[in-house]
């Protein structure tokens, strides 16, 4: 039989320090609806018929709480839970049932060789009717981690989760679990810690829209709007949102054919014109953005106890 896999990134889950003002960002400016609340976290959804895309977790300062990812059934539930086992990986728990306000459903949890918390999942609710809104986030699109160990990130997505290997640019790794180009990826930089993560538009014209919302609201760009010239070829826009992490928009990301996909060089990469930003438009990225995507601006507003607040333009 072979070895069950992780079919699909579900969503993240972040530690806040003012709940009721990164709600409101989330539901009001970045587009996703509340569909449950306990003991201090609240889950949203996506307009997509996944249960939630995103909880915030109320806590003392801000930070990358866990992310969540599924598994087909719960055969396959326990044979990742036996496999992590055998694997050494840090298992947290056995498979057990999940929170109803949740989406409910079983799984178990374990942590990344980084000591990131993840949790494997099947048998979620998923909603019945999809929100027919192409200016609001469809599903959650990819998280990237930062790494001082890459290699051994990398093996453990590969080689106990089932990710596949669609690229290395020589700064970030791409895995994916599904046909998009990647759901998972390992940045090579100070970590442990969240680069960034990203939530999917319908189009590019939604993107847009979206963007627009969240200029409006007093969220600048950071960098974009452009399409990646490497690995994924998605169009991207990033913000800043109020904990100090950086948040993505993105579409049309690359879809790979398992048979077919060509995995190409580092040096392929480096050759291709126009780096990053492949319209040649979005070749600049803000001080901020260096900042959250580093971990820095996150650690600097937790010492200050703040959080960042909306920069209306003059």
């Amino acid at each position: 039989m072979a070895q069950p896999q992780v079919t699909a990134v579900r969503g993240i889950e972040l530690n806040v320090r003012d709940l009721a003002a990164s709600a409101a960002f989330y539901s009001n400016v970045w587009g996703l609806t509340e569909v449950g609340r306990q003991n201090g976290s609240i889950h949203f959804r996506a307009t997509g018929d996944e249960h939630h895309v995103l909880t915030l977790h109320a806590a003392d300062n801000s930070g990358l709480a866990s992310f969540n990812v599924a598994a087909a059934d719960k055969g396959s539930v326990d044979g990742l839970h036996a496999a992590a086992i055998a694997y050494g990986a840090n298992v947290l728990d056995a498979p057990h049932g999940l929170d109803g306000v949740a989406g409910g459903g079983y799984g178990f949890n374990l942590t990344t060789p980084d000591g990131i918390r993840l949790t494997v999942s099947c048998d979620v609710a998923r909603h019945a009717a999809r929100i027919d809104d192409r200016t609001r986030p469809n599903k959650f699109s990819h998280i990237v981690l930062r790494s001082e160990a890459p290699d051994t990130m990398d093996a453990f997505f590969i080689d106990l989760l089932g990710f596949r290997l669609s690229d290395k640019n020589g700064h970030i790794d791409f895995l994916r679990c599904s046909p998009d180009h990647h759901s998972v990826a390992i940045g090579h930089a100070k970590g442990p810690g969240l680069h960034h993560m990203a939530f999917e538009l319908p189009d590019l014209d939604g993107l847009m829209s979206a963007c627009g919302r969240a200029k409006v609201a007093g969220y600048p760009i950071e960098w974009g709007i452009g399409r990646h010239a490497g690995p994924g070829e998605n169009v991207f826009c990033m913000f800043v949102e109020p904990n100090g992490f950086a948040s993505e928009y993105t579409t049309e990301m690359y879809q790979c054919d398992e048979a077919t996909y060509p995995k190409r060089s580092i040096e392929y990469w480096k050759s291709v014109p126009l780096q990053p930003c492949a319209w040649g438009l979005a070749t600049q990225r803000s001080e901020m953005l260096h900042k959250a995507r580093s971990g820095q601006l996150v650690e600097e507003l937790n010492a200050r106890h703040e959080n960042l607040a909306p920069r209306k333009a003059a």
